[in-house]
């Protein structure tokens, strides 16, 4: 599964990397290009807050972030045993290390460089870019696979196999008759029936 998490991570932070680079290279900041008429607009802004644009100011606080979410990914990559579960931190790893790129090598400097923001839906109250797609995609991909209980080994965790082994023999968990016992004892220390005077 190391193949799917960091070939997915690659995958996100290329694409985002090329689509900021694209912006920087063809578009002034502030400036507008509608792309299907109002409903999605190309609006470069600079983003000194988190993904959307959210707590402007506190860039530093999201690279410490950034970085623990990296780190902590890292560390469970090789427990990965499900395809969902690769693709879901691979999306997140990526998403997570192309804002982080901007943050470390971006204007106005390391660990608070502003993110390069472009993309703009109507009705939607921010401005986002490609990484943030993936990082909120693969949120909801983890929330769903921890409401589902399935582990980082695919194994769906319920307790239905206990259930069927109780249903399957319901008398596994009752205690044997006197007269079902294999030593014909009536389970009062050891006693026989026929050992009562």
């Amino acid at each position: 599964m190391l193949g799917l998490v960091f070939g997915t991570a690659v995958i996100a932070w290329v694409v985002d990397f090329l689509t900021k680079e694209w912006v920087l290279a063809s578009m002034t900041e502030g400036e507008h290009r509608q792309v299907l008429g109002e409903i999605l607009q190309w609006h470069f802004v600079r983003n000194p807050g988190a993904a959307f644009s959210l707590a402007e100011g506190s860039t530093w606080i999201f690279t410490i972030l950034a970085s623990a979410v990296v780190i902590f990914i890292l560390t469970q990559v090789r427990r990965i045993r499900s395809l969902l579960w690769a693709a879901a931190l691979g999306g997140l790893l990526g998403g997570t290390l192309g804002n982080l790129t901007d943050r470390l090598t971006r204007e106005p400097g390391v660990f608070v460089g502003h993110v390069i923001d472009f993309i703009q839906v109507w009705g939607f109250p921010a401005i986002f870019n490609v990484a943030d797609i993936f990082v909120v995609g693969s949120m909801i991909g983890v929330v769903l696979l921890v409401l589902a209980n399935i582990g980082l080994d695919g194994v769906r965790h319920t307790d239905e196999p206990k259930r069927a082994a109780v249903d399957a023999d319901p008398d596994a968990t009752q205690p044997l008759d006197p007269e079902d016992r294999p030593d014909g004892s009536n389970g009062r220390h050891g006693e026989r029936p026929g050992d009562r005077h």
